[in-house]
């Protein structure tokens, strides 16, 4: 397999570890918060998990693989939510100090990105291993929801992108801010 295609299976099997992991915070005993409250995208992303998970129909078996997926990926985003709250409380003490010790803050923040790849890294293994005792029809339903996530993101960020054109081109009075 090549490194191109190795990279962009990774690629795949994180996004839709973030897309079911997005949608499984939204689970009632998860905390609501975000865009929207208690029913914005979080709503939206649980109805997407709901929706292929019964498109799927498991096996028991796989229903266990689907199972030890989820609470891999919540462990994973509980571990790094309580990462990045070490981190800002190492650097608010840091700040009591008179002069900041760069060098301290760049070795911790180094460390709790390391921490945090090791555990996205879990969490991918565990969706790829879910992914991968899957039959090819039940494969090819993945395939179609991750291709439709694609899709709608790249239509996100090209609308980003217009807009920030539109943002960077205009200037007051209509006039334009870039030089040809």
């Amino acid at each position: 397999m090549s490194t191109k295609t190795s990279r962009f299976l990774a690629v795949a099997a994180t996004s839709l570890a973030l897309s079911l992991g997005i949608a499984h915070a939204a689970q009632p005993d998860a905390p609501m918060g975000g865009p929207g409250g208690a029913g914005g995208w979080h709503g939206h992303f649980m109805k997407e998990l709901s929706q292929l998970h019964s498109q799927l129909n498991l096996n028991a078996d796989q229903e266990k693989q689907w199972q030890s997926a989820l609470d891999t990926m919540k462990q994973t985003h509980e571990a790094e939510r309580a990462n990045h709250e070490q981190m800002k409380q190492q650097f608010k003490a840091m700040q009591q100090q008179p002069i900041l010790d760069l060098n301290a803050l760049h070795a911790a923040h180094q460390k709790v990105e390391q921490q945090d790849a090791q555990l996205r890294e879990q969490s991918a293994n565990a969706w790829l291993a879910f992914y991968n005792g899957l039959n090819d029809q039940q494969k090819t339903t993945v395939s179609t929801a991750l291709k439709q996530r694609f899709a709608m993101m790249e239509q996100r960020h090209e609308k980003m992108r217009e807009r920030w054109e539109q943002h960077r081109g205009a200037a007051p009075g209509g006039a334009s801010t870039l030089k040809p």
